[in-house]
C-alpha cells in the first residue's frame, strides 16, 4: 500500500482511504487530481474541466469521503448525472474506495428504468449515506417523500455540461438543488465545458475553485492512435471483420448511430464468432445493466452501443475505439475515442468515413483540437496501441 499510493500521502488523506487508493493501484495523483482534491477536501466549490481519462471521478469520490462522517439516516452526498450507465458506475467507484472505512459507509444509486417500489424499499432499508442517481428518478424520490436531502453537505455533478444544457434536466437539478441545505460543497466536472455552460455551473456555487486543465486544443489523449478509412456503408462489415482479426486488442468498443443499428451489427459479430454484446436506449433497463456488468467485469470483449456510450463511461480495458458510423460532432468524436486509452495509456481509434458530410466532422475534429488523424496504414505496430 506505501508503494502505490505515496503520491497521494501528500494530501494527508485518511489511512483507510490509502489503503483503497493502494488497493485500486493508483500510483500518482493525475495533474487533475493534484489540482482539485487539496482544495475540495478542505470544503471549496470546485468546477473542473479536463480531457477524458484525467481521473476526475475518483477527485470527487476522495474529496467526499474524506470529509464523510457517516450518520444513520442521514444523505451527506449527493451526485447527479445524465446517464443510468454512469450513475452505477459512480456508485461503483464510491463503494471501492471506501471499503475500508468504518463505520461502513452506505452508497444507493437511483435511475429509471427500475422498480420504484423497488428503490423507494431501499431507501427505507439501507438508509444510504451516499447516493448517485439520474434527476428524473431523484426528483420523483424527493416528491413521493421517500429521499431527504436536509442533511447534504457536499452536491456533485458529473458531465455538468451535459447535466445542464438541457432545459428540462436542468429545471429537475434546480429542484433538487433546492431541496438541499444552502451551506454545502458543490462539485462540478464533465470532459468538455463550454465557455457558456460555466456561468451557469457557477450560479450553483460560492466563490468556486476553477480548473480548467486542457485548453480546447490539446484534449486529445496522449498515446491514443487516430486513423480514418474510406468506404461506403456497405463495405464496412467485411473492413470491421478483417480489423478485428487482424489487431490485438483487450476489448473494443464499436460506436454506431442508433439503436437499431447496433443489434444488427451485435447479432451479425455473435453469428460469426465474435464475442459481442450490445447496450442502447432500447433495451430495458435490466438487460443493459446486466450487459454492462459483464462488459466491465471482462466477460465479453467487444461492446457494440450508440453515443449512449460515449460519455464518462469508463472500462479500464477498452484499448480500441471503432467508429462504424461517424459521430454527428467534433464533441461526440471526443468522448467516443476516450474511451480507449484511459489515464494515459496507449489506445486506438479508428473511424468509418463514409460521404463528404463525415469527412467534414472529421476534418473539423483536426482542425478544432490540432490532431492529425491520417489514414489506417496496411500493418500496424501492436506496440503502438497495445501497453506491453
Amino acid at each position: 500500500m506505501s508503494a502505490h499510493s505515496t503520491g497521494f500521502r501528500e494530501f494527508l488523506l485518511k489511512a483507510e482511504l490509502l489503503k483503497a487508493i493502494g488497493d485500486c493501484g493508483f500510483e500518482h495523483p493525475s495533474e487533475v487530481q493534484h489540482e482539485c482534491i487539496p482544495q475540495a477536501i478542505l470544503g471549496t466549490d470546485v468546477v473542473c474541466q479536463a480531457k477524458s481519462g484525467m481521473g476526475k471521478t475518483a477527485v470527487f469520490v476522495i474529496a467526499t469521503l474524506q470529509q464523510l462522517v457517516p450518520v444513520d439516516g442521514q444523505v451527506s452526498v449527493l451526485v447527479v448525472t445524465h446517464a443510468r450507465e454512469l450513475a452505477f458506475q459512480i456508485a461503483k467507484e464510491f463503494e471501492r474506495f471506501s471499503k475500508h472505512l468504518t463505520p461502513a459507509v452506505r452508497v444507493a444509486n437511483f435511475f429509471g428504468g427500475l422498480s420504484f417500489a423497488e428503490d423507494q424499499k431501499k431507501i427505507t432499508d439501507s438508509s444510504p449515506h451516499i447516493v448517485v442517481g439520474t434527476p428524473g428518478r431523484l426528483l420523483a424520490l424527493i416528491k413521493a417523500g421517500n429521499l431527504k436531502l436536509g442533511n447534504v453537505k457536499h452536491f456533485v455533478i458529473d458531465e455538468c455540461d451535459r447535466v445542464l444544457e438541457k432545459t428540462d434536466m436542468r429545471n429537475d437539478v434546480q429542484q433538487i438543488f433546492f431541496k438541499t441545505p444552502r451551506q454545502k460543497q458543490v462539485l462540478m466536472f464533465s470532459a468538455t465545458l463550454p465557455k457558456e455552460i460555466r456561468p451557469v455551473c457557477k450560479k450553483f456555487m460560492h466563490t468556486p475553485l476553477e480548473v480548467y486543465i486542457d485548453d480546447e486544443t490539446k484534449m486529445t489523449l496522449h498515446g491514443l492512435k487516430q486513423h480514418y478509412v474510406n468506404l461506403v456503408d456497405k463495405e464496412k462489415n467485411r473492413k470491421l471483420f478483417t480489423l478485428l482479426d487482424a489487431l490485438d486488442f483487450n476489448q473494443v468498443v464499436i460506436f454506431v448511430s442508433n439503436s437499431p443499428r447496433a443489434d444488427a451489427l451485435n447479432k451479425l459479430l455473435t453469428q460469426n464468432g465474435f464475442p459481442s454484446i450490445t447496450i442502447h436506449h432500447g433495451l430495458k433497463q435490466e438487460l443493459r445493466m446486466k450487459n454492462f456488468s459483464e462488459f466491465k467485469a471482462f466477460s465479453k470483449r467487444i461492446l457494440v452501443t450508440t453515443d449512449l456510450f460515449g460519455r464518462g463511461v469508463d472500462v479500464e480495458r477498452v484499448n480500441i475505439v471503432i467508429n462504424y458510423d461517424m459521430p454527428a460532432t467534433s464533441d461526440a468524436y471526443l468522448h467516443r475515442v476516450a474511451r480507449a486509452g484511459r489515464f494515459g495509456t496507449k489506445g486506438l481509434a479508428v473511424t468509418f468515413v463514409s460521404d463528404e458530410k463525415e469527412a467534414a466532422v472529421l476534418n473539423d475534429v483536426q482542425a478544432r483540437f490540432e490532431v492529425s488523424i491520417t489514414e489506417l496504414p496496411e500493418k500496424l505496430d501492436k506496440t503502438s496501441y497495445m501497453e506491453e
